[in-house]
């Protein structure tokens, strides 16, 4: 899937981590992902997220795809940061999977927490 992602190809989101039901996935914020306060936009942080959400939710091999999903920006990032997110399922019931992404800055401190909702398509 990764492969063939030109949208976080863009961004340079790299997946160091996979396996069943997580993944964890890194981007260093950029100059041009700054927003007019000098902070990394939000809009990014939601695209890593939902980066390592995605290749959470396809480990197990059909075609998944987000149903809906919601962040909560908890702490700003700035120019330099490597950012680190780490998603794990939380539940799958018929086609559909509940995951949880934690978005971290380099000292530990948690950017967001982002809840992505799944669904198998056929």
């Amino acid at each position: 899937m990764m492969a063939g992602d030109t949208a976080s190809a863009a961004l340079g989101i790299e997946l160091a981590e996979l396996g069943a039901g997580r993944a964890v996935c890194r981007m260093t914020v950029t100059d041009q992902m700054i927003n007019g306060h000098d902070l990394c936009h939000g809009g990014y942080v939601f695209l890593l997220a939902d980066t390592a959400f995605a290749c959470a939710c396809n480990t197990d091999g059909p075609v998944t795809v987000a149903a809906g999903a919601e962040i909560a920006f908890v702490s700003p990032a700035r120019a330099g940061d490597v950012l680190v997110a780490e998603a794990a399922e939380r539940t799958r019931y018929g086609r559909s999977g509940i995951y949880d992404v934690t978005v971290r800055r380099p000292d530990g401190q948690v950017v967001a927490e982002f809840r992505g909702r799944s669904r198998e398509l056929k």
